[in-house]
């Protein structure tokens, strides 16, 4: 069962990268960027970003040598790390952002398998396959980076390229301080998610004994 997740995940998160870049670098250009901007674009969101890290995980374990694909992200580490990002995914766009647009034809197929497909076969094959008890509180220090990352990443870009990926990030039309709510909340909620997968990683481990 682990293995088929691995394959259904890596198959259905690349076609889903794929077509959303086929989709959105043309309707990027119409809108008035560059390719390069529309490039940059696509690359902008945590959504892309974080399932381009899963299909690495995936991409990484198929490997029958162990681990000769992609090597840093098989480790125990990243996997539990990546889990808990698209989870954020996950929470975030069915809670807050999906009711800001409806998509219609290949953007609501892209839709629905970046943001609930792909993370529901992700967290499935962690739970299954993934999560072994291998994981420290000392990591969420760790997993604590990308978000943070990302959010400066998203923050220091949106005056120079006068767009936000997200709406709650637009200082100019929501305020600084809705905005450092905004950032403060998905981020307690991401640490809150970390917490989550250290025990349930340890539970798991506890039950296969």
């Amino acid at each position: 069962m682990g293995r088929f997740l691995q394959m259904a995940g890596l198959v259905i998160g690349l076609i889903a990268l794929v077509l959303q870049f086929a989709i959105t670098i043309p309707a990027s250009m119409a809108a008035g960027r560059g390719l390069l901007g529309s490039i940059v674009f696509y690359f902008s969101f945590f959504t892309i970003l974080t399932n381009i890290a899963a299909v690495l995980v995936h991409a990484s374990l198929l490997s029958p040598a162990g681990y000769a694909w992609f090597p840093a992200f098989a480790g125990r580490r990243m996997r539990a790390g990546v889990a808990v990002a698209i989870t954020l995914v996950f929470i975030v766009y069915s809670t807050v952002l999906a009711r800001l647009w409806a998509p219609e034809g290949l953007f609501l197929l892209c839709d629905i398998l970046l943001h609930y497909v792909t993370p529901l076969i992700f967290v499935l094959w962690w739970l299954i396959a993934g999560a072994d008890g291998s994981t420290r509180w000392r990591d969420i220090s760790w997993w604590m980076i990308y978000p943070l990352a990302y959010l400066a990443y998203a923050l220091i870009r949106a005056p120079f390229a006068g767009e936000v990926p997200y709406p709650f990030l637009d200082v100019a039309k929501n305020g600084a301080a809705s905005v450092a709510i905004s950032a403060l909340t998905t981020t307690a909620l991401f640490l809150v998610l970390c917490a989550l997968a250290v025990l349930v990683d340890h539970g798991i481990a506890r039950l296969r004994k």
